[in-house]
């Protein structure tokens, strides 16, 4: 694994493309060569021997392009490919059982929703970042609970780790997240569903390059 590094910037979430990995794989290596340096592998369809390989496929790519690769609600599946970390939702196995099992090393990032207080004991468990969301209408989870802008604001008042936003994030909506208080966009649906992944992947980046972020 890799060292921990700072946790910033844009953070990019795979989802099953119809045409197979080999698509997937091809999507992921367009978002390397855009800047993106964390992946999370997101596959929630069966097949445990197919998402190993998936996996390993993934966290090679990643370690060329010195990226992170996080497993999203997989621990095994993180031992197993030597994955960076894992991603935990509320209902999953909890951050203190992810950290036994990963080792200090391990990234571990929880899912918080619109709610404050499970970012607070999240942190109190060890955790290295919390996300929130969704923020905007999100084709990937419709149902998904709405949380407000505010809350980025608060979190950061609160919250010593880092704060990732997700949901229906584009790079034209991204720069508010970031102004009140994310320090990575998580994001699927604005990369992954684009015609150029590469050219979308630097339209986010640019958000954390801008002088206002600097100054805030």
């Amino acid at each position: 694994m890799l060292n921990k590094p700072s946790l910033t910037g844009l953070y990019a979430i795979t989802q099953p493309h119809p045409a197979g990995f080999d698509q997937t794989l091809r999507q992921v290596e367009a978002a390397l060569a855009g800047g993106t340096r964390i992946i999370q592998y997101r596959d929630k369809q069966p097949g445990a021997a197919r998402r190993i390989k998936e996996a390993e496929n993934l966290r090679q790519r990643c370690h060329e392009h010195n990226a992170l690769l996080i497993i999203n609600d997989d621990i095994d599946l993180a031992i197993e490919v030597n994955a960076d970390g894992v991603h935990v939702g509320r209902e999953d196995s909890g951050i203190q059982d992810a950290r036994r099992q990963l080792g200090d090393r391990a990234i571990i990032g929880i899912s918080c929703y619109n709610q404050l207080p499970l970012a607070i004991a999240a942190e109190q468990a060890g955790a290295d970042y919390v996300a929130f969301g969704r923020f905007f209408p999100s084709t990937t989870k419709p149902e998904a609970v709405q949380a407000e802008v505010a809350l980025l604001t608060e979190a950061k008042r609160q919250l010593q780790l880092p704060i990732v936003a997700i949901g229906g994030i584009t790079p034209e909506n991204g720069a508010t997240l970031l102004a009140a208080g994310a320090d990575m966009l998580a994001v699927i649906d604005a990369l992954f569903g684009s015609q150029d992944i590469a050219t979308s992947c630097q339209h986010f980046i640019q958000l954390f390059d801008r002088p206002e972020r600097e100054s805030s």
